[in-house]
């Protein structure tokens, strides 16, 4: 039994693959130029477009940033401001009272005098 096997066409050499043809190869390599092209120019479309919205993130963040640095001084200034409330309160205060003692000690008759029509035109006030 004969196992030798031919491949391909007898009368044509038994060669018949297409690669091995010099204008098939020509169109294949030119097809893989071709295809390697657009895939080099679509690869730097997405490269420059990937650029671009890098750099507009980046400057988004950065603006988030400052607008939170913007705030986070704003609060620290305001925080300051309201420490300072209760000791002016305090202050103001104190004067007042120290005010009021001298200008009673100054004059006691009128003082009491005006808290009496005070407390009269008060009660007045409530009836009505």
């Amino acid at each position: 039994m004969d196992r030798t096997t031919t491949i391909g066409n007898p009368a044509l050499g038994g060669n018949t693959n297409p690669l091995s043809n010099p204008a098939t190869q020509a169109k294949l390599d030119g097809a893989a130029q071709s295809a390697h092209k657009t895939v080099d120019a679509v690869a730097g479309k997405a490269t420059e477009n990937v650029d671009r919205l890098s750099g507009t993130a980046h400057r988004a963040v950065n603006g988030a940033a400052d607008a939170v640095t913007s705030a986070t001084d704003a609060v620290a200034s305001a925080a300051d401001w309201a420490m300072g409330i209760p000791a002016q309160a305090k202050e103001m205060q104190t004067k007042v009272t120290d005010a009021a003692c001298s200008s009673i000690r100054a004059r006691p008759l009128t003082t009491v005098a005006g808290a009496l029509v005070v407390g009269y035109l008060v009660g007045r006030l409530a009836r009505w």
